[in-house]
């Protein structure tokens, strides 16, 4: 007896196994989730809307070597022209070897990002086949990515860009379907590493995401823009702080800048360093723009492309002796008012040449018989340059929180030096660093500090000494903290009342 009970028991644990281990290897194709919803789930109706809404987007612009796209991923009726005007783009003969689809998580909280093995996406239109050999390459090589079913059983941000794309290209193509679960910027980076040899011309990467979410028309407008402009920049910083201000403006009904915010700054990590990049915006709308939608209450849209451009030589930006006197003036005077009255000098911009109406960073140095007084400035580059030195003078003057502010009696013994900021780059390596030639701006966590460039030459310092003296004195991380901290260099034009005779 206890022989057949031990039999038994091996014949159903042998059984068992079985099925279990044959259903692992089993295709389970990943359904249309939202098909009848956000679009038609007949494939003729299907067809027949994707033909209206690509009749109505833009016109494509001829941009070549197009490697990256940015679409909204509402319903078609309220977002379905600015997504094929995003797809409206890429040719339709071009023959992609992978495209890559991310998505933020609208349903699912979890660490890193997820891409879907269990088998191909199904659509009205066809199925489509997931990149089997890319996909576990990825896996293999990242711990940061897992395969969980449940991150893409309901989510909807890559499913509708997939007939959008059906419809757009002639042949037929294999995609990696990703869904990010995160909301920290390290891991975003972690990913982008992973993600970044795959930028290349016969890739795509389709970036969905819709833009704010439920403000009025109005305000709705002037959010996204500010959004936009920061993901043209090709800056994450920009980007990140560009979202904070937004929510620190409390706009009411404002519920995001960007749902898929992890998804576009992942783009940014993986483009920023690359000088042949390229962000050409396409179009906006908002929901308030379709029959169905109500201008109180909208979600917007941007389509935007990135292209790998040629080399080329790139224009430098160039202050004339002409402009930087007037920058100085301007400070003078913004300080002078400021400090005795209160009031910000309003500037006539007529009588400004147009470099210094273009949006840039500045800082803005007081010294005192040759001493430093105040120095406070601003890296993004929101503002006209000349504004930004107006905020960045009555800063100075007033708010650096190692003097007390500037008397209006000590206005004929102070030097102002301005320095007008070039764009940060990311670096992954100190030797990538020129002393004299990179201003440093450390970042760990919520800690941060920067050195401007003439700060190594002005103190003789090594370039350990200059990132140990930013990280500890600066950004409050210890000595060593710059090893394991995100670091960025940036170059100045500086010039001073001295250098002029300006005063």
């Amino acid at each position: 007896m206890l022989i057949s009970r031990v039999f038994l028991t091996l014949i159903f644990g042998l059984l068992f196994c079985f099925v279990d281990c044959s259903s692992q290897d089993k295709q389970i194709d990943r359904q249309p989730a939202v098909a009848g919803q956000f679009y038609p789930a007949d494939r003729g109706e299907l067809e027949k809307l994707l033909g209206q809404l690509y009749a109505r987007a833009a016109a494509s612009k001829n941009l070549k070597d197009v490697v990256a796209l940015i679409s909204p991923h509402a319903g078609y009726i309220y977002s379905g022209i600015t997504a094929a005007s995003a797809f409206n783009q890429i040719s339709p003969e071009k023959e992609y070897e992978t495209i890559f689809i991310i998505g933020s998580s609208h349903h699912l909280a979890f660490e890193g990002a997820s891409i879907y093995t269990q088998g191909n996406f199904i659509t009205p239109l066809g199925p489509i086949l997931v990149n089997t050999t890319i996909v576990q390459n990825i896996l293999k090589n990242n711990a940061v990515f897992s395969n969980r079913m449940d991150a893409h059983t309901r989510e909807h941000s890559l499913e509708v860009q997939l007939p959008l794309l059906q419809y757009r290209l002639k042949k037929k193509f294999s995609f990696v379907p990703i869904v990010i679960g995160t909301q920290s910027t390290e891991i975003c980076q972690r990913i982008a590493d992973a993600l970044r040899p795959y930028v290349q011309l016969k890739n795509l990467f389709v970036i969905s995401t819709d833009f704010s979410h439920y403000p009025s028309d109005t305000d709705a407008r002037i959010v996204d823009k500010a959004t936009a402009d920061a993901i043209i920049s090709n800056s994450p910083l920009n980007l990140i702080k560009t979202i904070t201000n937004n929510e620190q403006k409390r706009i009411p009904q404002l519920a995001t800048s960007l749902c898929g915010w992890t998804s576009v700054l992942t783009l940014l990590y993986m483009t920023e360093k690359n000088p042949l990049v390229e962000f050409t915006h396409i179009e906006y709308k908002n929901s308030g723009d379709s029959n169905y939608g109500e201008k109180n209450r909208v979600v917007g849209y941007h389509a935007i492309a990135v292209s790998l451009q040629k080399k080329k030589e790139r224009q430098a930006f160039i202050l004339s002796d002409q402009d930087k006197r007037v920058l100085l003036k301007i400070a003078r005077k913004t300080v002078i008012q400021y400090v005795s009255e209160r009031k910000k000098p309003a500037v006539d911009e007529k009588t400004l040449s147009q470099v210094l109406k273009k949006n840039c960073g500045a800082f803005v140095t007081l010294k005192k018989h040759g001493n430093l007084r105040g120095c406070i400035g601003r890296f993004e580059p929101d503002e006209p340059l000349y504004k930004i030195v107006q905020d960045m003078a009555i800063a100075s003057s007033t708010q650096d929180y190692r003097f007390s502010p500037v008397d209006p009696n000590e206005m004929p013994e102070l030097e102002i030096e301005i320095s007008v900021l070039t764009p940060m780059q990311r670096i992954s390596t100190v030797e990538e660093v020129e002393l004299g030639r990179h201003g440093i701006y450390i970042r760990k966590g919520n800690r941060s500090g920067t050195f401007l460039p003439q700060v190594a030459t002005e103190t003789g310092w090594t370039k350990e000494e200059f990132l140990g003296h930013c990280a500890q004195d600066k950004a409050g991380i210890g000595w060593n903290g710059w090893k394991e901290a995100e670091m960025f260099v940036y170059e100045a034009l500086v010039f001073s009342e001295k250098e002029f005779d300006a005063k």
